[in-house]
């Protein structure tokens, strides 16, 4: 077992993805709460801060020009163009992090956590579904932030995000917010067998998701 130089065992990576409109934050923010010795990696956006968040706290909010250049001087580990803004993820505290032994949690989309898989392939990566397409439809018309045009287009994005869901370990369906927060609590603990991707109701799910 590869341990840090202070004798320690390296942390876990757990890279968390989803479609927008399936709960994702709410669950990564539920199990945190639910999981202390958990670290959450905070992403850099050059997206506008919502009135309801703070700098630092959901994100790093930051200019085009400085994204791009902690971009050229390769300070992402993970970096990504989602709806017209760009996102990333700092190397230096994921490293930092894993190296004194925390387990970390990346909450970003699939693009970035294909990335972060070749750069790390011993992370663990989750996918959340939503339970049904009128869900995530209602879920994303009920933040009520976003422009009709702009939640068609959401929509529309998603049902492409979740056609990669085979690309991950685990599958999480937030159905029941409770039991998905279990289930993230599960395969942070080990005990995620009966949550892989692969197993054959999910795959019909997604037939279903994806059904014009």
């Amino acid at each position: 077992m590869t341990r840090t130089k202070a004798g320690r065992k390296p942390g876990k990576l757990l890279v968390i993805a989803a479609p927008s409109g399936t709960g994702k934050t709410s669950l990564v923010r539920a199990l945190l709460a639910s999981e202390p010795g958990l670290r959450l990696s905070i992403s850099h956006t050059t997206r506008k801060m919502r009135p309801t968040e703070q700098q630092g706290r959901e994100y790093h909010f930051v200019s085009v020009a400085e994204f791009e250049r902690l971009q050229r001087a390769g300070e992402f580990l993970e970096h990504a163009r989602v709806f017209d803004n760009l996102y990333g993820t700092s190397r230096a505290f994921v490293g930092e992090q894993l190296k004194a032994g925390h387990d970390v949690v990346l909450e970003i989309d699939w693009q970035g956590a294909r990335q972060v898989r070749r750069a790390l392939p011993q992370c663990v990566s989750i996918f959340i579904l939503p339970p049904t397409r009128q869900a995530l439809a209602e879920r994303l018309a009920g933040r009520g932030t976003d422009s009709p045009q702009v939640i068609a287009r959401r929509l529309a994005d998603a049902v492409g995000d979740m056609s990669h869901y085979r690309e991950f370990d685990y599958v999480v369906v937030n159905d029941d917010f409770t039991r998905a927060v279990e289930d993230l609590r599960s395969i942070v603990a080990g005990r995620g067998k009966r949550l892989r991707s692969d197993r054959p109701q999910i795959a019909a799910l997604v037939k279903e998701l994806l059904a014009p």
